[in-house]
């Protein structure tokens, strides 16, 4: 499992060496800042975390923080950042981008991501919009929402995030608002402890294309499920939260730790591939001469 450090880590330790060059406004400042205040409480070195990202206004996160960090391709994060926890199991490893890459053209490795269960966290940004193409219907874009692709109204039912993770067998879920940091800090460092993966589908409203889902209509339409007697470890309530009608519940929906897809391969994984050693020995070398030649 990844350490904490011995030294003492700040939120000025994960300041980017690039300022962001999101709209002024934009809910991804707020992500940003509850991800430096939460790995900086939880006393987590910078060294010791890698980001990865997909493609996106959110995906341009990596850059913007002090980390390790790969901004790779558009829904193609998490085979990456699996393939990097994998290779060195010794990291905390945190995929991130927006709802359209994750949950669009990303969604078939989200869906198998959660069910092989790499102990790793990935934050989606939710804006219900494609912010960076400049304003198209996402796949959380509500029905008859009308934008750019969708002049006449969404005709689509959006994708429920809370339902489509818990039913895909993740072993943890929950969400959250950019714009109440104090929830989100306590949402984001759970799930970085959590023993396994971790999805967090966090608003993180787009205020330059999407004047529907705004920081006010979350501030007045979300409630903290937890200060309302939620069980995260009862599956059935989690989700009868994620289907509720009306306020929108935030916080754990879900959480119940389970084997890790690197715990069961333990010949492979005890020694993570960056500590293997380079070339083979001269007797297992003509062990392998001799099986094939």
């Amino acid at each position: 499992m990844p350490e904490t450090t011995d030294r003492e880590i700040t939120v000025k330790d994960f300041k980017g060496h690039i300022n962001p060059d999101w709209c002024p406004g934009c809910g991804d400042f707020g992500v940003l800042n509850v991800l430096q205040r939460s790995l900086a409480e939880m006393n987590i070195a910078p060294e010791n975390v890698m980001i990865v990202s997909g493609i996106g206004c959110s995906s341009n996160l990596p850059g913007f923080i002090n980390t390790y960090g790969m901004h790779t391709l558009h829904g193609r994060s998490l085979p990456i950042a699996q393939g990097f926890k994998l290779a060195n199991h010794g990291m905390h490893v945190i995929a991130c981008g927006g709802d359209g890459d994750g949950l669009g053209i990303g969604v078939g490795h989200l869906i198998h991501s959660m069910r092989r269960n790499v102990d790793m966290t990935y934050i989606i940004m939710d804006n219900s919009i494609y912010g960076l193409t400049t304003g198209q219907t996402s796949p959380t874009s509500g029905f008859n929402m009308k934008t750019k692709s969708t002049p006449f109204g969404n005709p689509e039912l959006p994708v429920n995030p809370m339902a489509l993770a818990i039913s895909a067998g993740c072993s943890f879920v929950a969400r959250g608002f950019s714009g109440n940091p104090k929830q989100l800090v306590e949402i984001y460092k759970a799930a970085i402890q959590h023993k396994g993966f971790a999805f967090i589908d966090t608003f993180s409203p787009c205020v330059t294309f999407n004047k529907v889902n705004t920081a006010q209509y979350y501030r007045e339409n979300t409630y903290d499920i937890q200060e309302d007697g939620h069980d995260s470890s009862d599956m059935q309530a989690a989700f009868a939260r994620a289907m509720e009608d009306g306020k929108i519940g935030t916080g754990i929906f879900y959480q119940k730790e389970r084997p890790t897809y690197e715990e069961p391969e333990k010949e492979t994984f005890d020694i993570p591939l960056v500590d293997q050693p380079l070339g083979v020995d001269e007797n297992l070398a003509a062990e392998l001469n001799a099986q094939f030649l």
